[in-house]
């Protein structure tokens, strides 16, 4: 079973590099997934009150007779309760859908920017922190400005913040920023849905390396230092996106994958979505 390295936030809380996304994975079809991650080595699973699928991972979670303390477990407050006491009913509504007393990770998921509450929203969590409900808080889709604002006005610096990023986006000066304030950067949709696994420069890479083109650019992200949560309902590909610890990327095979950067996205600017 791949042994996965872990990185430790800025509170101290270690969460594994690798983990496992049950975005778009349908309530129906969670508990097996999340079954088969665990089966596989994935300790770190990562949901969100959106993905309508919050009880489905509990169940596995219980299912696996895996200690509680041995699986990282990160959900997200929806752009629906935004706003201290609506983020904090959110909060109590996620944990009993998961089945769970505290989750090690809590985001607020996007920053909705034009609505401007993130800055009370954060306040909530930071009263979770506290309270040792959540064992770290952060935030997704953050750009810059928002970070900003929200270090401005709170003690509480976000551990993670989880971008859309994949080698045609790759983020360089939001990864900077989020470096340079003890910020771990977290990927979501790290293989860019799968857009990028017939490019030639990565099935080239693959080729040389005897893996997948999903290897390789998973590989990447981990060279890169980013957590990364790949997701998948297939056995066999849950078990090869965690089988990329035995292999290394050269300096000149990094900078290939980061050459592809064309600031392409496939999901939603946070400067304009909710």
């Amino acid at each position: 079973m791949p042994q996965v390295p872990s990185i430790a936030l800025n509170n101290g809380v270690q969460i594994p590099q690798l983990g496992f996304g049950v975005f778009q994975i349908p309530d129906a079809e969670t508990e097996a997934a999340v079954t088969a991650a665990l089966a596989a080595g994935y300790r770190s699973i990562d949901t969100a009150a959106v993905y309508g699928n919050e009880a489905a991972v509990g169940r596995a979670l219980r299912a696996s007779g895996l200690p509680r303390e041995d699986v990282f477990v990160t959900t997200k407050l929806w752009n629906d309760d935004h706003g201290y006491a609506s983020a904090l009913r959110a909060f109590d509504e996620s944990i009993e859908k998961l089945g769970l007393d505290y989750v090690d990770l809590y985001l607020i998921h996007w920053p909705q920017p034009k609505r401007g509450h993130y800055v009370d929203t954060w306040r909530a969590f930071e009263k979770l922190l506290d309270e040792e409900r959540a064992r770290a808080v952060g935030v997704s889709n953050f750009h810059v400005p928002y970070l900003e604002r929200l270090l401005d006005s709170s003690a509480v610096v976000p551990a993670i913040n989880q971008i859309e990023l994949h080698p045609n986006l790759v983020q360089a000066e939001l990864r900077r920023f989020d470096a340079s304030h003890n910020i771990i950067t977290e990927a979501w949709s790290p293989l860019a849905q799968g857009g990028l696994l017939t490019d030639p420069t990565i099935t080239a890479l693959a080729e040389k390396h005897g893996k997948t083109p999903a290897q390789v650019v998973l590989r990447w992200h981990i060279q890169l230092g980013n957590v990364v949560i790949p997701k998948s309902v297939t056995p066999s590909r849950i078990a090869e996106n965690i089988d990329v610890f035995d292999f290394a990327l050269t300096e000149d095979d990094m900078a290939a994958v980061t050459g592809l950067n064309s600031d392409t996205r496939i999901g939603m600017n946070p400067d304009d979505f909710g």
